[in-house]
Order: C-alpha cells, then sequence, then structure tokens
C-alpha cells in the first residue's frame, strides 16, 4: 500500500545554507535526509522548502498530498499565513500532517493544537530513550520496547499541547526529563502526529528506527477514505408521515 502514499517534505531549508555544522550532517537538507529513505520503501515523495514560490506548498502540490511532512525551527514567523489557512483546510479535509521535532512550534502545529506548544529544552547531548508505550499502534510497527539516541537535544514537560488521543512514545533524557514524544491527534478528517527527535546539527534522521517510526507515521496517517464530508442546510432523506 505504501506506492498509493503521495508524501510531500517540508523543511525551512534554512539552517543547512547558513550554518557549517548542519550543512555537514545533512549535505542535502534535512528534508532530503528524510525523503531518501521513504522512496526506498515505495512511497511517492517529494520535497518542498519555504524559499520556494508559495513555500512549495502550492494549491496543486498539496492537492496531490496525501502525507505532509513538517520540519521548521529558525523561521517559523516566515511562513505566510495564507498558506497555513490553505495546509489547515487540506488538514480538515483529511490529508495527513508529520511534524517533526521544533515543528511544535510551528504556525500551523499551534493553530491545529490552540494551544502555546511550549517545552522545556536543553541543547547539551543528552542520551534519549524513547519508550514505546503503545505497542499495539501501527506507529510502533517493527520497533523493539524502546529506541536509543546517543546525543540529542532534551525536550522536557510540561509540553503544553491537548492530551493526545494516543500516545506512542514516551522520551526519557539523561538528564532526568521525560517527554511526550509521540502524540496522535485528529482534526476534521485528517490525522496528526507529533513526534519529537531531530536536532538540526545531530544525525537523527539518519537513525534507521527514526527512519521506520517516519515510515510507519506516513501509512497511519494517510486517509483511509474518499468519503465525501457533506455539511450545512439539507433536506430529509426519509418522508415523514
Amino acid at each position: 500500500m505504501s506506492e498509493q502514499v503521495r508524501i510531500t517534505v517540508w523543511n525551512e531549508y534554512r539552517h543547512e545554507q547558513n550554518n557549517p555544522k548542519v550543512a555537514a550532517v545533512y549535505p542535502e537538507g534535512i528534508h532530503a535526509a528524510i525523503a531518501a529513505p521513504l522512496r526506498e520503501q515505495g512511497f511517492e515523495v517529494r520535497t518542498a522548502t519555504l524559499d520556494e514560490p508559495e513555500h512549495g506548498l502550492t494549491e496543486e502540490v498539496l492537492a496531490a498530498t496525501d502525507v505532509l511532512i513538517w520540519w521548521g525551527h529558525m523561521a517559523h514567523g516566515d511562513v505566510r499565513d495564507e498558506i497555513v489557512d490553505r495546509v489547515q483546510q487540506r488538514v480538515l479535509e483529511g490529508m495527513g500532517l508529520v511534524v517533526l521535532h521544533s515543528g511544535h512550534f510551528s504556525k500551523i502545529f499551534k493553530r491545529l493544537m490552540g494551544t502555546s506548544c511550549d517545552l522545556k529544552w536543553r541543547e547539551s547531548d543528552d542520551r534519549e530513550l524513547l519508550w514505546v508505550v503503545a505497542p499495539e499502534h501501527p506507529i510502533a510497527a517493527g520497533l523493539d520496547q524502546f529506541i536509543t539516541i546517543e546525543h540529542e537535544e532534551m525536550y522536557g514537560e510540561h509540553f503544553d499541547v491537548p492530551p493526545p488521543e494516543a500516545l506512542v512514545f514516551i522520551s526519557w533524557f539523561s538528564g532526568g526529563e521525560v517527554f511526550r514524544s509521540g502524540c496522535c491527534y485528529t482534526r476534521g478528517a485528517g490525522k496528526i502526529f507529533y513526534f519529537r527527535p531531530g536536532h538540526e546539527t545531530l544525525p537523527t534522521y539518519h537513525h534507521a528506527d527514526v527512519q521506520r517510526v517516519i515510515a510507519n507515521a506516513a501509512r497511519w496517517a494517510a486517509p483511509t477514505t474518499k468519503l465525501l464530508r457533506v455539511f450545512g442546510n439539507t433536506p430529509a432523506h426519509v418522508k415523514q408521515g
């Protein structure tokens, strides 16, 4: 079924062009590192970046996208509100959205959550254990009890998001913090997954289990039905009397 899922990987693509440390880890961009293993699994994948016309998210691109994967960090405010409106509408219509790492502070995620989406953080190369707390969930397919990431940025509670409809991962960090790192939501007909790992100066997106989670999340978030959603005034479907 994966070949039927059309994915767009969106990335600011600013860090890689301005920070040699990031460029050394992701020479072709974070979006390329995320897209490559998805293509290897048979997904139809395109990429889009902030500085393309309409941020690469034209109406035509979004209409041909089943799942949008979003990575942003340093330029959340540069994303135009009309593009956020466009993405939100597609999510409500059924497009899946996978939000990665610092995308928790993106305009689109904050709007869909309706909260500040703020959290604690620390850049000190903490060791992270991502514990699978919903082993039956499709996003956890093929994983062991936990994922080990030897060096990562710490995110800590309280994470100001609505209670997840399903929680797939909880992180523990070597500094003692914990974090809800795999949160599932629905908005309208669309499924949303927030996945915490992925600091730009660290090779997290080259980690096989992180790649597995992103692929699983794309399969889970993809629309499963094309049933038309009808709103507004409507006639009775059963004759009265």
